[in-house]
C-alpha cells in the first residue's frame, strides 16, 4: 500500500508519534510505508497468522530471512492452567525450565510456550484441536544456533523476580522500593558498555576505528534521540561500540500490541548515512506482525526492505535513527495490522476486510502476551529495570484488558485497563480467542505476582 508522507522535523515526528498512539489507525509517519515479504518465512508455521492462504504471491525480489532460529517443542502447557490450586507448583515448574539449566551466556533454554500447547488434562482437547491461533501447526524446533541474537539467561537468583527472595518483609519491601526507583530514574537515552549479547556484535567495526565523519554523524543520532525521543521508546547506545544500538518499543494503547515490549537491535553500517542502518527484531521466534519476520527482519521501506518512493525510503541528508524507531511504532504496531499485508487493504474491503482484520488481532494479542511473558522472564541486557518495573506497573492493566476480551470486548478497545467504546461490551469476539485468553490469565497472574505486581489474584476466574 502506498502513503504520502511529507518529510519533517525531528519534533514533529515526535508530535505525529505521539498522536498516532492514540488513534485507532496509524498509517503515517515522517517519511516510510511498511509492508511484508511473505515469502521468506515459510520455515516456521508460528509466522502464518489467519488468511495468510490468501497473500499475493508476487514480490520485488527483495531480500529473504536466511537466519531463521529454530526451536525445541516439548509438551509442557505450563502457561495454560485449569486448577488455581496448581498455580505454584506450574510457576515453579516454568521457572526450573530457565533458572536450573546450564547453558553458556548469549544461549536461551527452549520454550514451549511458543507454540500452542498439545492436548492435556489440563487444556480441553476440543479448545487445543480447534484453536485458529498461529502456533496451533507449529513445527518441531531445536534449541538457536546463533548465540549473538539472544538475550543472556537469567538466573534463579536475579532481582528480576523479587518476591519471597528476602529473609524478612523489612528487607523485601526495601528492595522492592529500590527496584521501582530504578524503573520511576530509568533513562530513556544513556551509554553503556557491555555490548557481549548484541545481535550484531560479529559485525561492524569490531575494534576498529571508525572515520571522524562518520564518527560525527552517529554522535548526532545520538544527540537527536537524546533529546527527542517519545517516552515510550527507550535507547541504550554502546561506548565501545559507536555502531551499536539496541531499544525497547512499548506497545501503542489502542492496538493488539497494547503494553508489550517490543526490543530491537541496531548496525550502523560502515557506509551510513549512504545506507540506512540495519535492524533486527527479537520474535522469540513468533510472527506477531507481517513486517516483523520471526527470523528478526523488519520490513520497512525507510530501511530499504521494502518498496517506496521519494521520502518514503531512506535519505542520505535527512533520514534519521529516531524516524526508523518512530516508524517502526506508529506504522507497524499499529492497530489493524492486517492490512500491513501488500494488496490486503484493496482485497478486502468493507465488512470481510474488518471481520479478518479483527481475528488477525485476536490471533496477534495471543502472541504479545506470550512476548510479554518471554521478555519478563529473560530481560534484555541494559533494560532490566524497565522490564520489571514496567511489568509490575501495568500488569492490572494487561490482566483488565484480558478479562474484558474473554468478555466479548475487541482486541485493541483497552486502554489503560478501561474499555473506550459503550458498545465494545457486546460479544464482539470468538469464542476461541476467549478461550485461549482465559487459559493463559491464571499463568500470567502467577508470572506478575512473581514480579512484584500486586492485587493480581482478583483476576483468576
Amino acid at each position: 500500500m502506498d502513503i504520502e508522507i511529507e518529510e519533517i522535523s525531528s519534533q514533529e515526528k515526535l508530535k505525529i508519534n505521539k498522536e498516532a498512539l492514540t488513534k485507532d489507525n496509524s498509517h503515517t509517519v515522517a517519511g516510510s510505508t511498511s509492508a511484508s515479504l511473505d515469502s521468506g518465512n515459510k520455515n516456521s508455521s508460528n509466522s502464518d497468522l489467519s488468511f495468510h492462504e490468501d497473500q499475493n504471491e508476487g514480490d520485488d525480489g527483495m531480500d529473504d530471512c536466511d537466519d531463521v532460529s529454530n526451536y525445541d517443542d516439548d509438551d509442557d502447557d505450563y502457561m495454560y492452567y485449569d486448577n488455581d490450586d496448581d498455580d505454584e507448583c506450574d510457576y515453579l515448574s516454568m521457572q526450573a525450565q530457565f533458572d536450573n539449566v546450564d547453558l553458556p551466556a548469549g544461549v536461551e533454554a527452549s520454550v514451549s510456550w511458543l507454540n500452542e500447547p498439545a492436548p492435556s488434562s489440563k487444556v480441553p482437547p476440543q479448545v487445543s484441536s480447534s484453536s485458529h491461533l498461529a502456533g496451533a501447526e507449529t513445527s518441531n524446533p531445536t534449541l538457536p544456533r546463533h548465540a549473538s541474537s539472544i538475550f543472556t539467561q537469567v538466573s534463579a537468583s536475579s532481582s528480576s523476580l523479587v518476591s519471597g527472595g528476602s529473609n524478612s518483609r523489612g528487607k523485601e519491601e526495601a528492595t522492592e522500593d529500590e527496584l521501582m526507583n530504578k524503573y520511576q530514574s530509568f533513562k530513556h537515552f544513556d551509554l553503556v558498555e557491555d555490548f557481549s549479547d548484541h545481535h550484531y556484535s560479529n559485525l561492524g567495526f569490531q575494534g576498529q576505528q571508525p572515520p571522524k565523519a562518520w564518527s560525527k554523524k552517529v554522535q548526532e543520532e545520538w544527540k537527536i534521540l537524546e533529546n527527542d525521543l517519545p517516552d515510550t521508546i527507550h535507547v541504550r547506545v554502546y561506548e565501545a561500540r559507536m555502531d551499536l544500538l539496541r531499544a525497547v518499543i512499548i506497545g501503542p494503547q489502542g492496538t493488539p500490541y497494547h503494553d508489550g515490549l517490543f526490543v530491537f537491535d541496531v548496525l550502523f553500517p560502515q557506509t551510513y548515512p549512504v545506507v540506512p542502518p540495519m535492524v533486527y527484531y527479537y520474535s522469540g521466534g513468533l510472527r506477531l506482525n507481517p513486517n516483523l519476520y520471526d527470523c528478526g527482519k523488519v520490513c520497512l521501506s525507510l530501511l530499504n526492505t521494502w518498496t517506496g518512493k521519494g521520502n518514503e525510503r531512506w535519505l542520505t541528508n535527512s533520514s534519521t535513527m529516531l524516524q526508523v524507531l518512530v516508524s517502526i511504532q506508529a506504522l507497524i504496531l499499529n492497530a489493524k495490522p492486517f492490512f500491513n499485508e501488500p494488496g490486503y487493504e484493496a482485497s478486502y474491503p468493507g465488512p470481510e476486510g474488518e471481520r479478518r482484520s479483527q481475528a488477525y488481532n485476536e490471533d496477534v494479542f495471543v502472541l504479545s502476551l506470550k512476548t510479554m511473558t518471554y521478555t519478563l522472564r529473560r530481560p534484555p541486557k541494559h533494560f532490566e529495570e524497565l522490564v520489571i518495573g514496567h511489568f509490575r506497573c501495568h500488569a492490572a492493566d494487561i490482566l483488565s484488558a484480558c478479562k474484558a476480551y474473554v468478555e466479548g470486548a475487541p482486541v485493541g478497545s483497552v486502554v489503560k485497563g478501561i474499555v473506550q467504546d459503550a458498545s465494545a461490551n457486546e460479544d464482539r469476539s470468538s469464542t476461541i480467542f476467549r478461550e485461549s485468553v482465559s487459559r493463559m490469565m491464571n499463568g500470567l497472574i502467577s508470572l506478575f505476582t512473581k514480579n512484584g505486581a500486586k492485587d493480581c489474584d482478583r483476576f483468576r476466574g
